[in-house]
């Protein structure tokens, strides 16, 4: 693949990873056995799924493309990353999110400058997925329990996890080169509630 196709496939990439993927940079879609293993509820995931898609389409209509916005819902909570032209518009999006229905919270992560080139778009990109594949490695993590958006570097991470999986995760993102800041938007869960929510090992499994 030459210099100049290699850009649009890795924001292709970008969108692809936004779609059914444990770990995302982007909107999630609810799918396959995702939803099984998820620790939101299954009506919950389609709200969250709503509420991003929601939000994307009131943002493009507001501000076409003199910005560059990211939506990413979780737990009916929104998380806004990329960059906006000023400081008004930064609070705009924010008020137009909140205006989306069965949304908690927004984190608004926008910032306020210059909007980032496609080159930097697509090294988050790559960077996303070196995190994603650490993530998978490690089998003390469930891995579609995390969500993963990355701009400029920087990680923020969403998802219903224990402190112990908040911390392990957070230290092992931190040691991936080129990794600037890791943001933590947990929603944190005992490990009584964690054990609650593990499927139970089926009788004819547990006598092999």
């Amino acid at each position: 693949m030459n210099k100049h196709a290699l850009l649009p496939a890795l924001l292709m990439s970008l969108s692809l990873l936004s779609g059914c993927a444990p770990l995302v940079v982007g909107g999630a879609v609810v799918g396959g056995a995702l939803v099984a293993t998820d620790r939101r509820t299954a009506g919950t995931q389609l709200e969250d799924q709503g509420i991003g898609l929601k939000a994307a389409a009131r943002l493009r209509e507001a501000f076409g493309d003199r910005t560059h916005i990211n939506v990413q819902a979780y737990n009916r909570a929104v998380l806004l990353t990329g960059e906006v032209r000023n400081e008004a518009d930064k609070v705009e999006a924010e008020r137009i999110v909140l205006g989306v229905e069965n949304l908690t919270r927004v984190h608004n992560e926008l910032q306020v400058g210059f909007l980032s080139s496609l080159s930097s778009r697509a090294n988050d990109v790559v960077l996303a997925g070196k995190i994603k594949a650490t993530l998978i490695d490690n089998k003390a993590l469930q891995t579609n329990s995390f969500t993963v958006v990355v701009e400029r570097n920087e990680v923020y991470l969403m998802g219903r996890v224990t402190e112990r999986e908040a911390h392990l995760a957070t230290e092992l993102i931190r040691g991936i080169p080129k990794v600037e800041k890791v943001v933590r938007l947990f929603d944190l869960i005992s490990e009584e509630e964690l054990a609650r929510q593990r499927p139970k090992t089926p009788p004819a499994e547990q006598a092999r």
